[in-house]
C-alpha cells in the first residue's frame, strides 16, 4: 500500500479479477480511505465499477458523494490524468478531500486552474480541477489544453451545471464526458425542478441511450407546441411517464436517501414562520401586483415580457418588504446564547439587512456571498465550525447553498425563497448531514401578501416532480406550521431601508435569476393560454433548438472585504496558492388579499392559476 513518501505506484486491480468479497473489501484503496466509507459508500462503488466507471452518484446531499468518486477514480489511476470539474467556489475544498483521502499525490502533481500559466500546467499534472466559470466559448487556449490533453478519467461534481441544452458550458462538458473512459457524474439534485434538465447529464454518460433529445421530450417532458401571441414554439418544461423514467434511470444512476441509510442522523423538522407586514412595508408591492393583475386580464406576447420583468420586480420588492420583520427574527434568536444558525438569502438588500441585525446583536458571524473567492471560503467554513464565538453564517443561496459544511449549526433560517426545491434542498443540507449531532431545525420566514405564498406553492408543484422522477414517489416540502400569533410581533417591524453604501452595489450582484430563471417562473404566474387549433408534430428537430463580510470586532461594521481571524481557522490544502396552497391566513387589511387576487384572475381567466387549484 503506497504511503505518503512513497513515490511508487501500485498496480491498478483488473475489474474481471475482482470477486464480489474483493468489491465489499476495496483493498485497491490507501488503508486511511477504505477505513472511513460507510457500507452504503462501499455499496456506490461497486455500483460504478461494475459500470466500468461511467455512471452519476445522485445520493442526496450530505451523504458523502465526494469521497465515493475519490474512490471510484483512485480505481482508475493507471488510466489518469484525471479531470474534475466543479463550481468554482468547490475547487479548494476538493483539493482538500484529494490530499486527506489520497496521501501519495504530491501537492505539484495536482493543478488547479485560475490562470493563463495554470492552462500550461495541465500537460504535466496528474490531476486538473477547474471550475465551470472558465468553460466559455472564449477560452480557446483552456479548451484547446483540455482536448491535447485527452483525460481519460473524468469527475463532474454538480453536474446539474450540465442541464440546459444550449448553455456553453454544457455543449463543452459534453464531448470532453463522452471521450473519456470513465466518467462519474455527482449531484444530489440531478433535476432541479423537471425532467428536462436530466436529459444533457444522461447524454453525456450513454448517448441516446434514452433516445434523441426529440424522442426523450416528447416521452418524459410531455413536449408540445405553444404560442406566445405570434411566436410558436415547443414547451419542454412538462413532466409524463415518470414512473418509467425512473425505473430506466436505475440503471445508470444510483440514488439513496438520509432516512434510508443513515438511521444515526438526527432528523430534519421544517417550519413554516408566516407573519403579516405592516401597510407601509407593502405599499410598492401592493402597485405592482396591480399592475401584474392588468397585464393577466389580456396576456400577448408584448405584455409576457413585461410580467417576466414585473415578477423580478416583485421579487426584489419581497425582499425589502420583509428585511425588517427578518432583522427581529434574527436578533430573537441571538438571545439564545447557545444558538449557531444559518441565514440563507438570495438578495443583496436581504442579505446586508440580516448582517446588520448580526451587527448590531454584537455578535460574530461569517458572511459567503458572490464576492468572496472561493480560496477563502474555506476559511470561514472552518471558522464557522471551530470557533464556538462564531454564531451566524450568513449566505447566499447561490454562492454558498452547495458542498459546503456547517454541521456547527442546529438552525437554519430561509430569509427568502427560491425558485426551485432543488437549491433549496441543497442549501437545507449544508447543515443536515454526514456528522451532524443534533437535529436540525429549519425556518422559512413566510410574508403573507407577498411572493412568498406563490412561491412556496411553486416549489411544492417542482417538489412533487423531481419526487416522483428520482425517488419514484411524490414529495412536497413537508412543513408544519406554527402558530401565527407567537410570531405576531414581527408584523411591528420597522420598515428597512438600503444604505447609501448599498445602494451603489446593488444592480451589479445577484442578478442571474433575471436571465435564467424568468421564462421558468412565467410558466407557473401566467394563465395557460388559448391552443391555435393546429396539427403539429414534434419530429421537426429545428423546432427543439432552442465580500468576504466578517465581524471579527462585531461594533464595526465591514463594508470591504475582509479576512476570517487565521487564528481560528485550520491551514487550507498545503498546495494552495498565496405560494402556497395552505396558507389559509388572512392577509394584509392593505390592499387585495393573495387569495383576492386569486380568486380575480380566476374570474377573468375562466380558471384559478397553477397553485390556486386546489391544495394538495
Amino acid at each position: 500500500m503506497p504511503t505518503a513518501g512513497s513515490k511508487k505506484k501500485a498496480p491498478t486491480p483488473q475489474i474481471s479479477c475482482l470477486t464480489s468479497e474483493s468489491y465489499t473489501q476495496l483493498d485497491f484503496l490507501p488503508d486511511k480511505l477504505r477505513t472511513k466509507l460507510l457500507p452504503f459508500q462501499k455499496d456506490g462503488i461497486v455500483f460504478a465499477l461494475r459500470r466500468d466507471g461511467r455512471c452519476m452518484v445522485a445520493d442526496e446531499m450530505g451523504l458523502g458523494k465526494t469521497i465515493q468518486a475519490i474512490a471510484i477514480a483512485y480505481f482508475y489511476k493507471e488510466e489518469w490524468p484525471l479531470l474534475i470539474v466543479v463550481p468554482s467556489s468547490l475547487r479548494y475544498p476538493w483539493i482538500e478531500e484529494l490530499e486527506k483521502w489520497i496521501p501519495e499525490l504530491e501537492p505539484e502533481e495536482i493543478n488547479v486552474v485560475m490562470n493563463k500559466t495554470d492552462i500550461g500546467r495541465i500537460p504535466g499534472s496528474r490531476v486538473t480541477v477547474l471550475g465551470y466559470g472558465l468553460l466559455t466559448t472564449d477560452a480557446e487556449t483552456l479548451l484547446d489544453a483540455l482536448n491535447t490533453q485527452n483525460f481519460r478519467v473524468v469527475i463532474v461534481d454538480e453536474s446539474h451545471y450540465m442541464k440546459s441544452r444550449t448553455a456553453a458550458r454544457s455543449k463543452i462538458l459534453l464531448p470532453m464526458v463522452q471521450k473519456a473512459r470513465r466518467a462519474i457524474l455527482l449531484t444530489g439534485t440531478p433535476a432541479l425542478g423537471r425532467p428536462e434538465e436530466l436529459f444533457m447529464q444522461i447524454e453525456a454518460l450513454f448517448p441516446q441511450k434514452f433516445g434523441t433529445w426529440i424522442e426523450y421530450a416528447k416521452r418524459y417532458c410531455n413536449a408540445h407546441v405553444r404560442y406566445f401571441g405570434k411566436r410558436r414554439q415547443w414547451d419542454c418544461r412538462g413532466a409524463s411517464n415518470l414512473s418509467e423514467l425512473h425505473q430506466l434511470l436505475n440503471d445508470i444512476m444510483i440514488r439513496r436517501l438520509k432516512s434510508e441509510v443513515l438511521s444515526q442522523l438526527p432528523p430534519k423538522v421544517r417550519q413554516r414562520i408566516p407573519f403579516d407586514l405592516p401597510p407601509a412595508a407593502v405599499k410598492e408591492l401592493n402597485a405592482s401586483f396591480e399592475e401584474w393583475q392588468k397585464l393577466m386580464r389580456a396576456p400577448n406576447s408584448g405584455a409576457m415580457e413585461t410580467v417576466m420583468g414585473l415578477i423580478t420586480r416583485m421579487f426584489k420588492q419581497t425582499a425589502i418588504a420583509k428585511a425588517g420583520a427578518v432583522k427581529d427574527y434574527i436578533k430573537m434568536l441571538l438571545q439564545n446564547d447557545s444558538l449557531k444558525f444559518l441565514v440563507f438569502a438570495h438578495h443583496l438588500s436581504m442579505l446586508q439587512a440580516c448582517t446588520e441585525a448580526v451587527i448590531e446583536s454584537k455578535s460574530r458571524y461569517i458572511r459567503i456571498d458572490g464576492s468572496v473567492p472561493s480560496s477563502e471560503r474555506i476559511h470561514l467554513v472552518n471558522q464557522f465550525q471551530k470557533d464556538p464565538d462564531t454564531r451566524v453564517a450568513i449566505l447566499s443561496i447561490q454562492a454558498a447553498g452547495q458542498g459546503l459544511t456547517f454541521t456547527a449549526a442546529s438552525h437554519v433560517v430561509f430569509a427568502e425563497l427560491y425558485w426551485d426545491p432543488g437549491h433549496i434542498k441543497q442549501a437545507e443540507d449544508r447543515a443536515h448531514r454526514i456528522g451532524q449531532c443534533s437535529s436540525v431545525n429549519i425556518h422559512y420566514l413566510i410574508a403573507n401578501g407577498t411572493l412568498d405564498s406563490l412561491m412556496w406553492a411553486m416549489l411544492n408543484r417542482k417538489a412533487q416532480v423531481t419526487g416522483s422522477t428520482l425517488n419514484g414517489r411524490k414529495e412536497k416540502l413537508q412543513a408544519t406550521e406554527d402558530d401565527k400569533e407567537k410570531w405576531g410581533f414581527l408584523q411591528f417591524a420597522e420598515a428597512w431601508t438600503p444604505s447609501d453604501s448599498f445602494e451603489e452595489l446593488k444592480d451589479s450582484v445577484f442578478t442571474h435569476f433575471e436571465k435564467e430563471k424568468q421564462h421558468d417562473i412565467r410558466s407557473f404566474f401566467l394563465p395557460k393560454l388559448k391552443k391555435r387549433q393546429l396539427e403539429t408534430t414534434c419530429d421537426d428537430p429545428e423546432a427543439f433548438k432552442e465580500k468576504i463580510t466578517v465581524a471579527s470586532d462585531p461594533r464595526k461594521m465591514a463594508t470591504s472585504d475582509s479576512t476570517a481571524d487565521k487564528n481560528g481557522c485550520e491551514p487550507e490544502a498545503k498546495r494552495l496558492k498565496s405560494l402556497s396552497t395552505e396558507d389559509h391566513s388572512s392577509a394584509l387589511e392593505e390592499g387585495p388579499s393573495l387569495q383576492a387576487r386569486a380568486t380575480s384572475m380566476e374570474v377573468v381567466h375562466g380558471q384559478a392559476p397553477i397553485g390556486f387549484s386546489s391544495p394538495s
